[in-house]
């Protein structure tokens, strides 16, 4: 598929989807957020990737939304892009393959809102996070609410969203809002390997960890184990489960098929 506003690259199971807005700082609007709806479909979709790394071209992952285009809208305009927003970010945040944000810069409002639907998110040390949305008058539109909360906790996402100020790599590291801080140079290479790790794993177990966390925040814990029960008794009919087992009790590498 040809993208215009984003690349997209495959290469050891492993797609590399890359907002390419750089004179925009990667701004999100209509036309991005629909070809981030088509590329997590095709990545998903594609038998030779297992996982993804999402990141921004240029100095910025996302550095927003497209103020200039926000502001003509209606309100019945402006909701149905923040709904369409949302159903695109599910997807990144429903794929059973992981989904890896590497932050590279700025990710602000929408960006930060990209980089929580994400599973993981590694950031180098030029990264900021902030959901400045108060400052125009506006809420988040596309989860950030939500998910601010349940990475951070009320008190830490009410100062973020309230205040609308920007916290460094560091600070986003210390609050839980990302997974690690690494040098710049390192910041693709480092996801890379560790999605490469993950895919080692089964890929149906991988799909029942990512299903499960996230059921997590949506019911509570005893029906969360209930459902957890479900899916290991499932998985213990898997040919990967036999697999595993095999190889771990023969002290060799497992071969799995996801089947």
């Amino acid at each position: 598929m040809t993208y215009t506003t984003l690349t997209f690259d495959v290469a050891d199971r492993i797609a590399t989807i890359t907002v390419n807005r750089p004179d925009k700082l990667n701004a999100l609007n209509a036309d991005v957020i629909r070809e981030l709806g088509l590329a997590i479909d095709e990545a998903r979709s594609r038998d030779d990737v297992g996982g993804v790394i999402l990141t921004g071209a240029g100095r910025a992952f996302v550095a927003g939304a497209d103020i200039s285009g926000l502001a003509a809208r209606t309100p019945v305009q402006a909701h149905a892009l923040a709904r369409a927003g949302q159903v695109v970010f599910s997807k990144f945040e429903s794929s059973p393959k992981p989904v890896i944000a590497a932050v590279n810069g700025f990710a602000l409002g929408g960006g930060c809102e990209l980089a929580m639907s994400c599973h993981l998110r590694i950031a180098s040390e030029f990264g900021k996070f902030g959901q400045p949305e108060v400052k125009l008058g506006l809420v988040p539109g596309y989860g950030g609410t939500q998910r601010l909360v349940h990475l951070v906790g009320k008190g830490r996402a009410l100062e973020l969203l309230l205040v609308g100020g920007i916290i460094d790599a560091a600070e986003a590291y210390r609050i839980g809002l990302v997974n690690r801080v690494v040098p710049a140079a390192e910041l693709i290479s480092t996801a890379r390997a560790l999605l490469t790790s993950m895919l080692a794993n089964a890929p149906l177990a991988l799909a029942g960890c990512i299903e499960l966390a996230n059921a997590a925040w949506e019911i509570g814990p005893a029906e969360g184990q209930v459902m957890e029960a479900a899916r290991f008794g499932v998985l213990g009919a898997s040919s990967d489960m036999r697999e595993g087992t095999a190889a771990f009790l023969e002290k060799r590498t497992p071969n799995f098929t996801g089947a």
